[in-house]
């Protein structure tokens, strides 16, 4: 018998945790204050909802309808050959977190450092990345906890954690929103954040609301279609579907909230990223002093921690479902595989910061030499997640068909969808996804490996 969520709530949790990760607290409010403030977040919004939103519905319904996981799917719904879209999914699912788990090592070990108040190791990063073994414990120990939750299954460790961890995530950011409001330059921060500026959107700057709309969601990665598989036919896709997407936006949206104002407050360069995170705030909570520095240099690396716990879960349940659907193992037996593979197929992101001069400069591409974890995180998270959600818009669209899905979106006993809605679907996953969703992936593919640019 299939396990599934007990309750609405822990899967709204669960695969809101699944959307929410490192990216929503470092890259997405950088992303609102270059790009236009306030009007980049209308941008944004439009394409949740006018792209993802289809894309969305349709991974849960695909789940709940087979009771399967992303490569079954497509299987038991009678459709054997788009079953390659499942194995993408999976493959991808592998890859990503491969380096998204050595990333996560760095957070952990910061949260580490900044209770013993070793505040320099900002300054530090370029050796500290490189020290091999102290990574590779972080990021083991990150596994390990990953591995621990998913291998109690989908109500008692899935479920049950992120439903902690979330509440709990949500707290900090609002602790640390709260305090970094009060330093000097918070003001500034929140201005440079908020205050719209139409002229800053550029065709270059839709093109990167539209991908993170779409990446920061977690669609094509076959996380939400396994979770869609632990539903049962009580549970209202829609309505659990505008909750996640609401969930993520906000989180993301509220971290700009704590960022800025602590940015600001100390006049450091508002370029987002690894550079930020890792080497300048930690200066920043040196300037609090020894006691709130730890305090809050300690909470907002936890913060980091929590958001990619609750993804890296999500991401090694797909690989988890994927055994014990097809392969007949047991839960624990598929979590140690999945997860042994992903950690040795890691070591080449671990290696590629400076310690290898190979994997540093793993291969050149449009020009650019590129470390490993650069063009693993290209190949997968900005090539192969587009075509996945291209591939499953037409298998919606075209092959499954929009009635299906509607009818599926209608089996839970409480109401017809509404036609309007019902038509939107049909029209967005027929002619808009494809269509946005090619071009990405096209100018992605020539921008990222020919060096070919196309936008801006």
């Amino acid at each position: 018998m299939r396990s599934h969520f007990n309750s609405r709530l822990g899967f709204i949790m669960a695969a809101a945790g699944s959307a929410i990760g490192l990216g929503n607290i470092w890259k997405f409010p950088f992303e609102v204050g270059e790009s236009g403030g306030a009007a980049f977040i209308i941008v944004y919004l439009f394409f949740c909802f006018v792209l993802c939103f289809p894309i969305l519905v349709s991974e849960i319904a695909i789940g709940r309808r087979a009771q399967r996981n992303a490569f079954g799917a497509f299987k038991v719904l009678g459709f054997p050959r788009w079953a390659v879209i499942g194995l993408l999914q999976v493959v991808v699912s592998l890859f990503i977190l491969s380096f998204y788990n050595v990333v996560a090592g760095w957070s952990f070990g910061y949260f580490i450092e900044m209770l013993i108040g070793n505040f320099a190791i900002g300054e530090q990063f370029p050796q500290y990345v490189q020290n091999v073994p102290r990574i590779m414990v972080y990021s083991l120990l990150f596994m390990v906890v990953t591995g621990y939750i998913v291998a109690q299954g989908v109500s008692a460790g899935i479920e049950k954690y992120t439903k902690l961890l979330m509440p709990i995530l949500i707290l900090i950011i609002l602790g640390l929103a709260g305090y970094a409001l009060t330093l000097p330059g918070a003001k500034a921060g929140l201005t440079f954040y908020l205050v719209p500026d139409v002229s800053k959107i550029t065709l270059d700057v839709i093109y990167n609301a539209l991908g993170h709309a779409f990446f920061s969601l977690s669609l094509g990665l076959g996380g939400l279609m396994t979770y869609g598989s632990y539903l049962d036919q009580k549970a209202n896709i829609l309505s659990s579907a505008v909750a996640v997407t609401f969930m993520d936006v906000m989180i993301a949206f509220m971290a700009g909230f704590m960022l800025f104002p602590f940015v600001f407050s100390q006049g450091i360069a508002t370029e987002g990223g690894v550079g930020l995170v890792f080497m300048a705030l930690p200066k920043v909570f040196a300037s609090l002093g020894s006691v709130w520095g730890i305090i809050i240099g300690g909470l907002f690396f936890l913060l980091l921690s929590f958001a990619a716990l609750t993804s890296t879960v999500s991401i090694l349940e797909v690989s988890v479902a994927y055994l014990r659907d097809e392969h007949r193992f047991s839960r624990v037996t598929a979590v140690v595989v999945s997860a042994t593979v992903i950690f040795l197929l890691g070591i080449p992101s671990l290696l590629a910061n400076g310690s290898s001069e190979f994997f540093t400069n793993f291969m050149n591409y449009g020009g650019v030499s590129v470390d490993f974890m650069t063009f693993i995180s290209d190949l997968s998270s900005n090539t192969f997640l587009p075509l996945a959600g291209l591939l499953i818009s037409l298998f919606v669209g075209y092959i499954w068909r929009p009635d299906q899905l509607i009818k599926e979106l209608s089996s839970d006993g409480y109401q017809t969808i509404p036609i309007w809605v019902a038509v939107y679907l049909k029209i967005a996953l027929r002619y808009i996804c494809p269509v946005i969703l090619s071009l990405i992936f096209l100018f992605t593919v020539l921008e990222k490996f020919f060096g070919v640019q196309v936008i801006g």
